[in-house]
């Protein structure tokens, strides 16, 4: 009945007329039964037969399925999915139906295949892994349950024997990275590995990549770019005869996820579906058809609110320009209509500017294929005119010069740049080889008010920053201020008589609770600079005088007086745009001439002073007549969180709060009004203190015509621009780059989701074969998410009830995160069973976790018994983690810590370093200054995840000692008084990387220790940041690469080689040894004793008397 219900609603899908039946590309993650493929298609799952035709599809939820794979008999498919708000296991019938979830975990859980004897499941999840560096293996019964741990102690891919004895299986992999032909430590290797007498064995033993490993027979398939094609493709290894062939031959593009399946392989290639027949090796392509109402790629209407990008306010105040989903709007301040200027669903529109007479909107536009600079005439019904016919580049915010007749940029080469409205020219102004993408974002020039002068920050050689001033008239640059300071943000004084700036300047420092060390925060000073020698200060000081009254004068005819009280009053009339006009002068030709600005550079700096503002994190300088607007952050170690608008008012000459809780700020033109940017929100009020937030800009309203194909090939085209215009390389490791471009863009038309259209980009990065080159996000599916609560135990299912195997525990000093089981008053201990979750019993549950599902840091009660029996039980209330990464990672350092002790004696300290982020370095400090005084010290950063550059970190292990002190009673110091002075070695492995990679490489340059392990990732091409794509999905660049002292480049793609290798040993992690960390207390211990001593012998005391021995 099930069976003809479904045909009766296939029939009807293909007879509906909004359908069509197209052939299709960009599949994923196939299988292969007898009779039928299994494949991901625009996130959903799809079966079709192996001779090809028209695909059915199976799921639909939000969010993708993949992984799928068939049951040994062909009559079901388990594939990872989320329905129920996380990536779980779930199973179906190839016939259609409801899936049946197996796994509830919160981590996510990857199907990896069934048991050769089709009830049982073996997946992948990082959940036991304390790091999420790593998968696990695990085993379920197809029906759900509780989950089995494999003994291997990594694994991401594998196969099976056909009699469910042994597995083969990858430790590492980086299919899901972008970076081809890598050679690094991440790529594993194909292992055999016994089940039952944990023997194991490398079959691949390659620096080329080595996944996907499928069993079959005597012969063990897999995927690797080994070959001369540097392309990934199907080899074989043999049992019998331990020879490796190599079976696809692709060279100009890689295969992705082959899949084994009764007799054939199936893996996708440049978009297509191919069967390679185990018997003759040949490969076919399998046409698809499917039947889609193509939804995903219909033209839409859609709020674009969440896509705001940039904005700015118009002269007066009364409206705001906003940059969302590439397109650019104006919006009312109060009252009135929002308003789509651009209205291009295949072209971006960034960084829109209003000229300060109102009559233009600017902004850069990729219409013509490049961002040129583009205006809107406000004056003529808002007709476009390109400016600019500049090709390549990136180029960022625009400022409009006072009189409407200069913009200017910054473009991604760090040139500053001006185009002239009259002459119709772009003019180089100078260029800052200091700048990357913060600074390229943040970069601000400050015009004088008769818009002849342009004052930018310029990096120095120190690294400070200088103000330098620019003259529009003699197209000449002049160096305003000497750089020993870091000066920045200058602005001038719309009544042109001073120059503002932040600078660097308040030295206030903060001492370490733990050692000698400082740091110097909160440095941020404003300075005010009169523009020639004879303006006053404005901070002059005032002296109190008494007014001399004179005598009247005679009064003149009445005609004369007449005339006078005329002009008074014509001099002050104000016209209906709310402008003052002086001498009856309404056109506005008369009321924008300024006067001419002067500037005395002699002795510039000399005239500084500082506006009596308390120092700290301040920026966002921006002036008004008589007052002085700045943002201030949160001051460096304050722990407050949000950041202020101020202005300083020069006439009062006080500091006054016009917003709290404010992200950023637009000033008007005219000074009176400013743009408010809170979180998510936005607001034009008044400049004057004490301001509330009563108008919000209305963003709901702003709707895009979004036509995802245009949009795609316009995100696919920034993505290809960015690398091109801000890799490190501009020869781009020797690619051609534009036919790298014509290659895969022609998949564009094949995508079907946003998936697709990161898959694809994915793949072109790749080809730059360097690290750090990702994309993500976008508009796309986005499941829901319903997080598990944890207790920080291992469960056991015993006498048909759940019950904790293990609490898991870091050390007892570890305060920072424990179970909820270990809290005072709790009770609850290894070996009690937990029989219900608030009043639920909990064997109702397939396992544990279900029971938790939706309540992750949540109150809950627990019903709990040493015996499996509701007599007698109690109950205990608890907050659940919603995350047990952080606790199971405690639990690991304390074992490794403690295994140290006890082998060494207690001469040995483990440090474990996790990455090079904060983070990372707060483990470092607290566990270094926890054991410093060890004779010996292992720094452990395996599986270390990188963050910044980790000198500091070498600063810290690399005290050396200057001198000792001898005192009459208690211990002698050492100086540094908080430094380690003896033997050291450092753990690496193939899961450390970027940071993680530099860190061994200092740590051996500096000469500390020997490096112990197997080699690091070797990812050492960073990245500084790069511009967004317009529906929130990005594309990283990197922007720079290490090279070493001795001139040579770090070994990019290969990695950091340990002193002392010792690879990972599956057969002794399965037993527990972890064969790493015991060569490295071995190592310690010889460097230990080797050594000696860590402190001299106190010299004998001297004779100091006048006849005595000096």
């Amino acid at each position: 009945m099930k069976n003809h219900f479904l045909l009766i609603c296939i029939s009807f899908f293909l007879l509906n007329s909004a359908s069509a039946q197209v052939s299709a590309r960009m599949f994923r993650t196939p299988d292969v039964s007898q009779t039928q493929i299994v494949f991901t298609y625009g996130g959903d799952l799809w079966l079709v037969s192996k001779e090809g035709g028209t695909a059915v599809k199976l799921s639909s939820p939000s969010g993708s399925e993949g992984f799928a794979k068939f049951s040994p008999d062909g009559s079901k498919v388990a594939f990872t999915g989320n329905y129920d708000g996380n990536s779980d296991v779930y199973v179906m019938s190839v016939a259609g139906g409801l899936p049946t979830r197996v796994t509830y975990h919160g981590m996510p859980d990857r199907l990896i295949d069934w048991y050769p004897t089709g009830d049982t499941l073996l997946y992948a999840s990082s959940r036991e892994s304390g790091k999420q560096r790593f998968n696990q293996f695990y085993k379920i019964p197809a029906t759900g349950g509780m989950s089995v741990k494999l003994p291997t102690a990594y694994g991401e891919f594998a196969s099976l024997s056909a009699d469910g004895k042994k597995i083969a299986y990858n430790e590492r992999s980086v299919l899901f990275d972008t970076w081809k032909r890598y050679r690094g430590g991440s790529n594993g290797n194909i292992w055999i590995f016994d089940l039952n007498t944990l023997e194991s064995l490398n079959i691949t033993n390659t620096d080329a990549g080595s996944e996907l490993p499928m069993w079959y027979g005597d012969r063990v398939y897999y995927m690797s770019d080994r070959g001369t094609e540097e392309r990934d493709n199907i080899w074989m290894y043999d049992i019998k005869t331990k020879t490796t062939t190599q079976i696809t031959n692709y060279s100009d593009f890689d295969i992705h996820f082959p899949s084994l399946g009764p007799s054939e392989i199936v893996y996708e290639a440049n978009g297509d579906l191919y069967l390679l027949d185990l018997k003759t090796h040949k490969s076919r392509v399998v046409k698809v058809n499917v039947v889609t109402d193509l939804l995903a790629v219909k033209p839409k209407k859609e709020g674009v609110s969440k896509y705001i990008a940039a904005l700015s306010i118009s002269p007066d105040g009364n409206r705001a320009l906003i940059e969302a989903r590439g397109d650019v709007f104006s919006l009312p301040a109060e009252e009135g209509y929002v308003q789509n200027l651009t209205r291009s669903s295949g072209a971006a529109e960034r960084y829109p500017a209003w000229s300060p007479d109102g009559q233009y909107v600017a902004y850069w536009s990729d219409k013509s294929g490049e961002y040129e600079l583009t205006v809107r005439d406000m004056t003529q019904g808002g007709a476009e005119s390109k400016l600019t016919s500049m090709g390549p580049g990136f180029r960022y915010n625009i400022y409009w010069s006072p009189d409407s007749k200069k913009l200017v940029w910054v473009d991604q080469t760090m040139t500053i740049n001006m185009y002239l409205m009259d002459t119709k020219e772009v003019v180089k102004v100078d260029q800052d080889n200091r700048l990357f993408e913060g600074g390229l974002r943040g970069w601000t020039p400050g015009w004088s008010p008769d818009s002849k002068w342009l004052a930018y920050e310029k990096g120095q050689a120190n690294g400070n920053g200088a103000i330098y001033i620019y003259n529009t008239t003699a197209k000449t640059v002049t160096q305003a201020t000497s750089g020993f300071y870091s000066d920045r943000n200058p602005t001038f004084d719309p009544d042109g008589k001073y120059l503002y700036y932040v600078t660097n300047r308040n030295f206030d420092p903060v001492y370490s609770d733990f050692d000698n060390s400082w740091a110097y925060a909160n440095s941020s000073q404003i300075a005010a600079v009169t523009l020639t020698k004879d303006i006053a200060s404005p901070m002059a000081e005032e002296n109190d005088t008494v007014a001399i009254a004179k005598a009247e004068p005679e009064p003149t005819s009445d005609k004369a007086s007449d005339k006078k009280d005329a002009k008074a009053a014509k001099a002050t009339t104000t016209s209906a745009s709310g402008k003052d006009n002086a001498d009856g002068a309404g056109d506005d030709s008369k009321d924008d001439k300024k006067k001419e600005t002067k500037i005395d550079f002699d002795n510039f700096e000399g005239r500084l002073v500082f506006l009596p503002v308390d120092p700290g994190n301040l920026g966002g300088l921006k002036a008004a007549s008589g007052k002085l607007v700045y943002m201030r952050g949160p001051n460096t170690g304050s722990g407050e969180e949000n950041a202020s608008l101020h202005f300083f008012d020069l006439e009062e000459r006080e500091d006054k709060t016009v917003f709290d809780k404010v992200n950023g700020y637009d000033l008007s033109a005219d000074g009176k009004k400013v743009l408010l940017l809170m979180d998510n929100s936005y607001s034009i009020v008044d400049l004057a203190a004490d301001q509330k937030a009563e108008h919000m800009l209305v963003t709901s309203d702003m709707e895009a015509t979004i036509n995802p194909m245009e949009e795609w090939t316009q995100i696919f085209n920034d993505a290809w621009r960015f690398q091109r215009d801000f890799f490190y390389d501009k020869d781009m490791h020797g690619l051609d780059w534009n036919a790298i471009r014509a290659q895969y863009s022609a998949l564009i038309p094949y995508c079907v989701n946003r998936g697709d259209l990161n898959y694809v980009i994915g793949e072109m990065i790749g080809e730059l074969n360097a690290s750090h080159t990702y994309r993500y996000g976008g508009d796309g599916e986005v499941p829901k998410s319903r997080p598990v609560g944890y207790l920080g135990v291992d469960w056991t299912k015993k006498d048909g009830y759940f019950a904790i195997s293990k609490i898991v525990r870091g050390a007892p000093w570890d305060f920072e995160v424990r179970s909820p089981l270990d809290e005072p008053g709790v009770n609850v201990n290894a070996g009690d069973y937990i029989l219900a979750v608030n009043g639920i019993p909990l064997n109702e549950y397939p396992d544990p976790w279900a029971a938790f599902e939706g309540l992750a840091g949540k109150t809950v009660e627990l019903t709990v018994n040493t015996k499996p029996t509701f007599t007698g039980a109690r109950t205990v209330v608890v907050k659940t983690l919603d995350d047990e990464t952080r606790l199971r990672n405690l639990a690991w350092i304390e074992e490794n810590r403690k295994a140290v002790d006890k082998a060494s004696g207690g001469k040995i300290g483990y440090v474990y370093v996790p990455d090079t982020g904060v983070e990372g370095q707060t483990e470092l400090v607290r566990q270094f200054y926890g054991q410093w005084n060890k004779e010996g010290l292992i720094v452990d950063e395996r599986f270390n995840n990188g963050g910044q550059i980790p000198d500091r970190f070498i600063e810290l292990l690399n005290r050396k000692p200057l001198a000792f002190w001898d005192v009459r009673d208690g211990q002698n110091w050492q100086w540094p008084p908080v430094a380690h002075f003896g033997s050291m070695a450092m753990l690496i492995n193939g899961w450390s990387g970027s940071g993680g990679d530099a860190f061994p490489d200092f740590f051996r340059k500096a000469g500390l220790g020997p490096l112990v392990g197997a080699r690091t990732w070797g990812g050492l091409i960073g990245i500084s940041g790069s511009p967004e794509l317009i529906d929130g999905g990005g594309v990283t660049v990197p922007t720079f690469r290490m090279y070493n002292p001795d001139g040579t480049w770090f070994k990019e793609g290969h990695g950091v080689d340990p002193d002392i290798e010792v690879k990972e040993d599956p057969t002794s992690l399965a037993k527990g040894i972890d064969t790493q960390l015991v060569k490295a207390i071995d190592v310690v211990m010889k460097g230990i004793e080797a050594k000696g001593p860590l402190q001299p012998k106190v010299p004998e005391k001297e004779d100091r008397t006048k006849n005595g021995k000096t």
